[in-house]
C-alpha cells in the first residue's frame, strides 16, 4: 500500500485548516436531556421487549403480572423498567384495584419517531 503526500483535494482547507464554523444554534440543554431520557429509556433489551408486549397485546395493554410471567423476570424488575419508561413519556399507567396495566404513549412514541426522522434538535 502505497501514500502520497499530495496536497488538498479541491476544495478543502488545506493541511492544518479547519472547517468552515458551525453555525447552527446550539441546542437547549433541557431539550437534549429530555431527548437523552427518551433514548436511554429504550436503549435496553428488556425495555424494548416489554415494548414490543405491550404494543401487541390485546387491547394494547397489558397488566405487570403477564409480563413478568412472559420475561420470566421477578416483578421488581419489570417495575423498575415500566417505570423509567412511564417517566419518559412512553408508557400510560393506569392502577385497578390491585394491579397496574400499561398501555403506550402514542404522543411519547411519536417523539421518538421524530427524534429518529429528523437531525437531533432540527424543527420537525
Amino acid at each position: 500500500m502505497t501514500v502520497s503526500a499530495s496536497g488538498p483535494v479541491s476544495g478543502e482547507e488545506p493541511t492544518g485548516g479547519c472547517a468552515p464554523s458551525l453555525t447552527t444554534p446550539l441546542m437547549e440543554r433541557d431539550q437534549v436531556e429530555r431527548i437523552a431520557r427518551v433514548l436511554k429509556a429504550i436503549a435496553d433489551p428488556t425495555r424494548l421487549q416489554l415494548l414490543h408486549l405491550i404494543q401487541t397485546a390485546p387491547g394494547g395493554e397489558a397488566c405487570v403480572c403477564n409480563l413478568t410471567e412472559r420475561l420470566a423476570l421477578r416483578q421488581p424488575t419489570i417495575s423498575h423498567h415500566l417505570k423509567t419508561m412511564a417517566t419518559a413519556g412512553l408508557l400510560r399507567r393506569e392502577k385497578r384495584g390491585t394491579r397496574v396495566w400499561y398501555s403506550v404513549d402514542r404522543d411519547g412514541m411519536e417523539a421518538v419517531q421524530d427524534i429518529l426522522q429528523s437531525p437531533v434538535g432540527a424543527p420537525s
